[in-house]
């Protein structure tokens, strides 16, 4: 069967029904009226149909039509009250429903859908980012990580962290697995995140062993421990770096700048200016194992004043003369390897 045939709607619902039907059920055969394929498969009816909630899903289903455009499409016989969805999707291990990803990546990548997302030569960007799913004050269960806020009020939640390749040209994303930020990860948000990075990274890595990929993430990323396990792992990266997390780095690019060696380049436009300036190899912090970095900043003025600012800090080499302007400023002077 050709390529394209495997990316459309109806075998990529066919993919997930049979991932569905092979998840384990640990359920008592006696308490359960309803398979755990039809559970899980009436979740992803509701991501698919858009319903606001559960419950907006579940009078939805009432009418007799709709019902049927479930059996015909989903192959959904029956479907459980919302509550009961919840208990049985929240028993079901992540490990379980990991391999769904695979099954869309790879006859994206076989059938060379994937080239068009290539930057800088032959590499792909992917971009981690935390998500809270769920919070609450009152509901709570063991693996909820918990926060205190200012008023002494706690609150649970849940999050993950969703890693996505993606091209600038690009509206579609492609999803990779997501990694669940454990409650074992830490007391502070920073660390949960920045340790269940550490995670799906290596899992990412795992799973596409030979993809050239760059990551991209915000400034809780922007970190040696993180940089030397994206490094590791024989990645690239583009991270955001914050003045006010940086200090040493910073003090680094004001004495470039006092002594001219940072480079600049300027894009004009009918209505906005492009800014940037760059300097290369200078020490992340003042340890004495420091890594070395590439600094990057972008200004966008507009009318006058500043639209957006931003820096970075990356791995990949600058080469001057290299900016390929597109009419619009969206390019980075980054060097692009064969």
């Amino acid at each position: 069967m050709h390529t394209k045939k495997h990316l459309g709607p109806s075998c990529l619902r066919e993919s997930l029904s049979e991932r569905f039907g092979a998840v384990a059920d640990t359920r008592q055969k006696a308490k359960s009226d309803h398979v755990i394929h039809d559970v899980l498969m009436g979740g992803f009816a509701m991501m698919f149909f858009q319903d606001p909630s559960l419950l907006q899903f579940q009078k939805r289903m009432e009418d007799e039509a709709h019902m049927n455009n479930l059996s015909t499409m989903f192959h959904i016989r029956s479907i459980p009250k919302d509550s009961q969805m919840r208990k049985v999707t929240d028993e079901v291990r992540p490990e379980e429903l990991a391999p769904l990803f695979e099954d869309f990546f790879r006859p994206l990548q076989r059938g060379k859908h994937l080239e068009q997302y290539r930057i800088l030569g032959d590499r792909y960007i992917v971009a981690i980012d935390g998500s809270q799913y769920f919070t609450s004050e009152k509901v709570f269960c063991p693996g909820c990580l918990i926060r205190e806020g200012k008023k002494g009020t706690i609150r649970y939640s849940h999050q993950i962290l969703q890693p996505a390749i993606m091209h600038p040209d690009m509206r579609q994303v492609i999803p990779l697995c997501p990694e669940e930020v454990r409650n074992s990860d830490g007391k502070e948000k920073q660390d949960c995140e920045i340790n269940a990075g550490k995670r799906v990274l290596a899992k990412i890595r795992k799973s596409h062993p030979k993809l050239p990929l760059i990551v991209v993430g915000d400034g809780l990323y922007s970190k040696q421990p993180t940089i030397k396990t994206i490094r590791d792992l024989h990645m690239d990266y583009i991270l955001v770096a914050k003045p006010d997390d940086h200090k040493k780095l910073m003090e680094w690019v004001g004495e470039m700048r006092a002594l001219k060696e940072v480079k600049s380049l300027t894009v004009k436009e009918k209505t906005r200016t492009h800014i940037y300036e760059w300097v290369s190899d200078i020490p992340l912090n003042d340890n004495k194992q420091t890594v070395m970095v590439n600094y990057f900043e972008c200004w966008i003025e507009e009318k006058g004043k500043t639209a957006y600012h931003n820096s970075w800090i990356t791995n990949l080499p600058y080469r001057q003369g290299h900016h390929q302007n597109d009419g619009e400023g969206r390019q980075m002077p980054l060097e692009d390897r064969k």
